[in-house]
């Protein structure tokens, strides 16, 4: 049998003399109330014991103050930061992080009845795919939905990335400038938007500069596959002396390759670059040189479009922010002309 009795919003203005709407006001963030008022109100509630109701509030003003994320790879260093800065600046406007695993299946994405079921203010998708089906249910639902480090064709939906093709472009310009001829590109999964714009601008740069097209292997943006790719890579008779991973995950498997299978001294015999500059990548074992993804701007960004679509929810946009090259040990130093 529950005999616990819950403390009402009711019983906490009686005992401070006020009215509920000003026990309302005194738990909403920003609302107008007389800070002394505001003040009673909460000692009241604390020696009451009560906690305000946010679902029941939810029902009445149609927000539920509740962001979902749906998550592709908590494997990935880059994510994990991403998810440790979306949820301290969400937290920072009043709101609330809901995550949901988006792995497995050939849809990977979050469970939409399980999305919808929670009334969400809006869809963070974190390096995962929108299908047509969740786009179609989300705009039933009037859940907006904002792509974090991916694109999408739908015009429903936003999206935050870095510029990927500059990125790319930087990487290549960098590793012809160290004198590589026989350069490598370890891809990330097919079909991804982020894969896709640094494989072409990476390819495209070299071609402009007259370069061969690079060896090809396919890492899936995961430690696993990656390591594999790299002895398949590595094995070649034609093996490359450079190597550029799509992600940083890629990259370090590719390093513990490199070095403790095939005895290569990784920054001389072989330079390798990944992509997101991850905390790992500047620890001394590894050394990694990476274009750095601004996760702080990209998260600030994100948070920026989840405000303008609660207001707005039409109000769909496409933000590409700048990264940069942070060169470290693994990657050959730029071959400077004699005289």
């Amino acid at each position: 049998m529950n005999d616990r009795i819950f403390v009402t919003a009711h019983d906490v203005a009686r005992e401070a003399g006020v009215s509920q709407s000003a026990v309302s006001r005194a738990f909403t963030p920003g609302a107008r109330i007389a800070p002394d008022t505001r003040e009673r109100i909460l000692v009241t509630a604390e020696r009451l014991g009560y906690r305000p109701n946010l679902l029941a509030r939810s029902l009445i003003n149609g927000r539920s103050n509740i962001v979902g994320v749906g998550v592709g790879d908590l494997g990935n260093p880059f994510f994990v930061q991403t998810l440790q800065l979306l949820s301290h600046s969400l937290d920072a406007a009043g709101l609330r992080l809901l995550m949901f695993p988006a792995e497995g299946g050939r849809q990977p994405e979050p469970s939409i009845r399980e999305i919808l079921h929670y009334r969400l203010d809006a869809l963070v998708l974190l390096s995962v795919g929108l299908s047509s089906t969740l786009a179609e249910e989300c705009r039933k639902a009037q859940v907006p939905v904002i792509l974090y480090n991916r694109t999408t064709h739908d015009r429903g939906a936003s999206s935050v990335i870095s510029d990927n093709d500059v990125g790319a472009r930087t990487i290549a310009a960098h590793l012809l400038a160290g004198g590589h001829q026989r350069i490598a590109y370890l891809a990330g999964t097919d079909g991804s938007s982020t894969n896709a714009q640094r494989e072409e601008g990476f390819c495209a740069y070299l071609s402009e500069q007259g370069a061969p097209q690079p060896l090809r292997e396919s890492g899936q943006f995961r430690m696993e596959a990656a390591t594999a790719a790299t002895r398949r890579l590595l094995a070649r008779k034609d093996r490359p002396d450079a190597i550029f991973c799509a992600n940083d995950t890629m990259a370090i498997a590719a390093i513990n390759v490199a070095r403790h299978e095939y005895g290569l001294d990784v920054g001389r015999e072989l330079s390798i670059i990944g992509y997101d500059d991850v905390p790992m990548a500047a620890w001394p074992a590894f050394s990694l040189t990476s274009y750095s993804q601004p996760a702080p701007a990209m998260v600030e960004e994100t948070v920026r479009l989840i405000h303008g679509l609660r207001a707005a929810p039409s109000s769909h946009e496409n933000v590409v922010l700048e990264g940069a090259l942070v060169v470290r040990g693994s990657s050959r130093a730029v071959i400077r002309p004699a005289g």
